[in-house]
């Protein structure tokens, strides 16, 4: 069995042997070497990049992390790189599983359940766990069950006679009696998407506690059918009052039947592979830190109503920004965040910054704040990069200005020392609302 692989955001994978692998450079075998260049042209017709090839035996990562697993059974772990020196892998898992709590919109107790920071395993044997965590929560408070209707023959009165099938019977045959009765079963999308994610989990954990329970619960669900279509189950997935308490388990669900974003790799092996692209992590993450302090309906994601420009009387290149802040009685500001590493005494290089994100910000202040207001770049913060080492504002000219925020994931209060650097008119209102 080939041993797992751990690395970081734009490592280096090679199938020569290395004398001293790091998290920026691993050895693969050469079967699984194939297999991510088939897959990375699979990405690459979608309009998304996972690794660039670097000669005939390296690979260079891009920006997604999570797990893949190879059908030669190669693992392969991917942390997020949010330092430059050796990051300590326990400190590094422990980060991607916040972000990914945080992009599934966990609750208090799952993050609680989960021991975020002290539970070391690789991320695919985590999502397994949340997943049998919730399973385990939701058996106890009991599966929904819903009536099943069954047409059947029988020697014997059940239920409604269904008299046109009764007088059609041939001679010989009338004592047996055509019957259609409902049958309280758990037989439901829900449940049989929920015994395939469990089938799955048993076929792959590796970690004793979660081989312990998944059979455990195997055990309990042994009557009930895995789903045959799974993506036609998703679709039927109810989610109304009565089915409220299922919702806790749907996204661990997702992950596990590659169903869900962030990204799926889907084989004919039975591995788990989950990609998560990391600039999207870091987004939904600053976005939930900030809804928590911010005013209801003062943050507004993704929103979409400006174009650039327009031709032949039709509008064209829709702007959408990260995140618009708009406070009422206050001017509006552009959030955008950016995941990438600034280096804030680099004034050579422009401390790391993109002019294409200048390009970029420039047209959102142009068309959403009518070129005169606040927009805003927030990177991660390290330690060439914190609210000690800022970055000077940036002016387009009088009346547009750009500033560059730091946001330390590490940091609890991260959220409320970003909006403390914001306008004064935005604390001001913040503390009216207290």
């Amino acid at each position: 069995m080939l041993a797992p692989i751990v690395v970081r955001e734009y490592a280096r994978l090679t199938t020569s042997p290395l004398p001293h692998p790091t998290l920026d450079e691993a050895q693969i075998s050469k079967t699984a070497f194939g297999w991510l260049c088939e897959l990375a042209g699979r990405f690459r017709s979608s309009g998304a990049s996972l690794l660039q090839v670097d000669g005939r035996r390296r690979l260079k990562l891009d920006n997604f992390v999570g797990v893949l697993e190879s059908p030669c059974g190669q693992v392969i772990e991917i942390l997020p790189k949010h330092r430059t020196d050796d990051d300590c892998v326990v400190e590094a898992r422990g980060l991607m599983r916040k972000l990914i709590s945080s992009a599934l919109q966990m609750s208090a107790r799952h993050t609680e359940v989960a021991s975020l920071e002290l539970y070391d395993a690789p991320l695919a044997e985590w999502v397994m766990q949340q997943f049998l965590f919730e399973l385990d929560h939701l058996i106890k408070r009991g599966l929904r069950f819903d009536y099943l209707r069954v047409e059947e023959e029988q020697r014997y009165l059940r239920g409604q006679l269904d008299v046109v099938k009764q007088m059609r019977q041939p001679p010989g045959r009338q004592h047996f009696f055509q019957i259609r009765h409902d049958i309280f079963l758990p037989d439901r999308p829900e449940n049989r998407l929920l015994k395939s994610a469990l089938e799955l989990v048993c076929r792959n954990t590796q970690d004793a506690e979660n081989w312990r329970l998944a059979h455990e619960l195997a055990g309990m669900l042994h009557e009930l059918p895995p789903s045959r279509d799974i993506e036609q189950d998703f679709r039927l997935w109810r989610n109304d009052r009565l089915m409220a308490h299922y919702q806790g388990i749907k996204s661990w669900c997702e992950l596990i039947l590659h169903q869900q974003m962030p990204l799926a790799v889907a084989g004919e092996y039975r591995g788990i592979s989950l990609l998560f692209p990391m600039e999207k992590l870091f987004e939904s993450y600053v976005e939930q830190q900030l809804r928590m302090l911010l005013p209801l309906g003062a943050l507004r994601s993704q929103v979409q109503s400006e174009y650039l420009c327009s031709h032949k009387g039709e509008r064209i290149f829709r702007l959408k920004p990260d995140l618009l802040l708009n406070l009422h009685g206050q001017p509006q500001i552009i959030l955008d965040t950016k995941w990438k590493l600034l280096d804030a005494a680099d004034r050579s290089n422009n401390y790391g910054l993109s002019q294409s994100d200048f390009y970029q910000l420039f047209a959102y202040g142009q068309k959403y704040l009518k070129g005169s207001g606040e927009l805003v770049l927030i990177y991660p913060a390290w330690p060439k990069f914190n609210c000690t080492k800022p970055i000077a504002d940036f002016h387009f000219d009088e009346k547009l200005s750009l500033r560059v925020l730091p946001f330390d994931l590490e940091d609890s209060c991260a959220a409320q020392n970003l909006i403390d650097q914001l306008s004064m008119p935005v604390q001001d209102v913040l503390v009216s609302a207290a």
